[in-house]
């Protein structure tokens, strides 16, 4: 196996998972109901939780400390999609992110839990079982909010022509894609991404929504590659303050 195209996907894994775990918490005390300030606060720790397990396994391959990768690195050292470094606008993106990535993240970790890497199989059998309670709260919400209200279905329709054709990001691939399918680590990002389509889309229809265009989905390629929007590099000095302060610190 090529640790290098291992390495490749753990880094995209775990800093998509680290970036959408501080968005979520930007609802911590801020959630529209009290119950969803919760719900996120919840799916943010879990979500920084699964991003210090596959840091843990870069480390075992010869990277840095969990916390030395998360926190010392260069924004453009990331490899994070476009999709998760957004700010939490409004209550419907964040409610539309979390649907449409916790949904791709089901299908990736439903393959990755028979992946000929043992170690990456092993973890992802046990997040595919945390992550249950994700897919669970995104599907009922947004069920219930774009067949609430005339208001409330508009909202949700403007988040996701917004957030849709970004998400695609999620399965940008890089140059490591054929040799991690190949050697049995996981598929294709293009047949995941079809697996994907093919589970979101009757949802969004069936909760009244329209699908939005795709057509310009690869405007949003090029987080795998260091290529950034702007949101990111002020969440990750934010997100790194306390420990540039004293990075040798023991807490």
């Amino acid at each position: 196996m090529s640790p290098e195209a291992i390495k490749d996907l753990l880094y995209r894994l775990a800093d998509d998972k680290l970036i959408l775990g501080h968005r979520h918490s930007e609802w911590i005390g801020m959630g529209p109901i009290l119950e969803e300030d919760i719900a996120f606060a919840s799916m943010a720790q879990d979500e920084v939780g699964h991003a210090q397990c596959y840091y843990q396994l870069l480390h075992e391959l010869g990277e840095g400390h969990p916390d030395e990768v998360a926190f010392t690195r260069q924004t453009e050292a990331f490899r994070c999609c476009h999709l998760v470094e957004l700010p939490s606008q409004d209550y419907a993106f964040s409610l539309v992110r979390h649907f449409l990535f916790d949904m791709a993240d089901k299908v990736r970790l439903s393959h990755l839990r028979r992946s000929k890497y043992p170690h990456l199989a092993e973890l992802a059998t046990k997040l595919a079982r945390e992550e249950k309670y994700h897919e669970m709260h995104a599907k009922t919400f947004l069920r219930q909010l774009s067949q609430a209200n005339e208001d409330a279905r508009a909202r949700m329709q403007a988040a996701l022509d917004e957030a849709y054709p970004m998400a695609f990001g999620i399965f940008e691939p890089t140059i490591f894609t054929e040799t991690l399918s190949n050697q049995g680590i996981q598929p294709l990002e293009d047949a995941l991404m079809k697996e994907w389509r093919t589970l979101v889309e009757p949802l969004l229809i069936e909760a009244g929504l329209t699908l939005p265009s795709t057509a310009d989905f690869l405007d949003y390629f090029g987080g795998r590659s260091g290529r950034h929007t702007p949101h990111l590099a002020p969440l990750v000095a934010e997100m790194t303050e306390v420990f540039a302060i004293d990075p040798a610190a023991k807490w």
